[in-house]
């Protein structure tokens, strides 16, 4: 018996819509291609200038327009950076306040962020926006009564003092706490079911999947705390003790008069750990935006 439906026959694309779209894909990707690339030049340019500049005579600094190659290099400017403060111990200064506050902020952090998302107790959101409120209040608003606290507890003048008014803190709560949220239930439940408590549901099941907001946290910490000028400048007076964003402010020498070239040298070394903390941490950065995005 012979089928009377008709079968279906779907229309063909022309030859030459075909090419258009090709030409639309092409177009469009080398058009982001070269968006990115302008992008990507405009931030680069100044750590290049940077990096050039420490390498030339003082009296080349400003040359117009920029020399950006280098061809008589000058690394007497970078053994004057050691000869003018002590770079190494001011490293080992940074080193030891950025590293502390990160380790106090993720406990802290990961500690109040988890509380907030999963336990249930009166007044908790009303807590919560309290400490989210405090992010509006400006640091230099609080640094008098901060000081005489830490004044009268002896810590002024000691590393201690840059450390401690450091550990807790309201953003990192705030997107602990948005990761936690993120978490399915039905690990706790499962744990719950296994006999876990409270600290070891936290520990041992909330705790790993979060690693990449705890990497992105310790990241901005890091270098919130490295570039920290502010609050050095308030708390420490012994030059030993300088971190480094003080060390580098004293290469510009009385009335700023000092070599700038000196200055970006010191400016090039102190990037280093900085940079490297990013390449380190950078797969951990993309997969917590990554996570965020598919949350959101």
């Amino acid at each position: 018996m012979e089928s009377t439906a008709t079968q279906f026959v779907p229309p063909r694309r022309s030859v030459a819509v075909t090419v258009r779209d090709f030409l639309q894909y092409r177009f469009s990707r080398w058009l982001l291609l070269l968006v990115t690339a302008c992008f990507a030049v405009i931030f680069v340019a100044p750590f290049a200038w940077t990096v050039s500049t420490s390498l030339r005579q003082p009296m080349e600094s400003f040359s117009v327009p920029p020399q950006w190659i280098v061809l008589n290099p000058d690394w007497s400017n970078y053994v004057q950076v050691f000869e003018r403060i002590p770079f190494f111990r001011q490293i080992l200064n940074s080193f030891i306040v950025a590293i502390a506050v990160v380790v106090g902020q993720l406990c802290t952090a990961s500690l109040a962020g988890y509380a907030f998302a999963r336990l249930e107790f009166p007044g908790r959101n009303l807590l919560f926006w309290l400490v989210m409120a405090t992010m509006m209040i400006p640091l230099q608003a609080t640094i008098i009564p901060v000081f005489v606290i830490i004044s009268r507890l002896g810590l002024a003048n000691t590393l201690w003092a840059l450390i401690i008014p450091a550990l807790p803190t309201a953003f990192g709560t705030f997107l602990m706490r948005q990761y936690f949220l993120g978490v399915p239930k039905d690990f706790e439940e499962a744990a719950v079911i296994d006999g876990a408590n409270q600290l070891q549901i936290f520990a041992r099941v909330y705790l790993p999947l979060v690693t990449p907001a705890l990497a992105v946290l310790a990241m901005l910490v890091f270098n919130g705390m490295w570039n920290d000028f502010f609050r050095p400048l308030i708390f420490i007076n012994d030059p030993y003790l300088f971190t480094i964003p003080l060390g580098l402010n004293d290469l510009k020498g009385y009335m700023a008069t000092g070599s700038i070239s000196v200055v970006l040298a010191g400016v090039t070394m102190s990037l280093i750990p900085v940079v490297i903390v990013y390449i380190f941490g950078q797969r951990y950065l993309i997969e917590g935006i990554m996570m965020g995005g598919v949350k959101g």
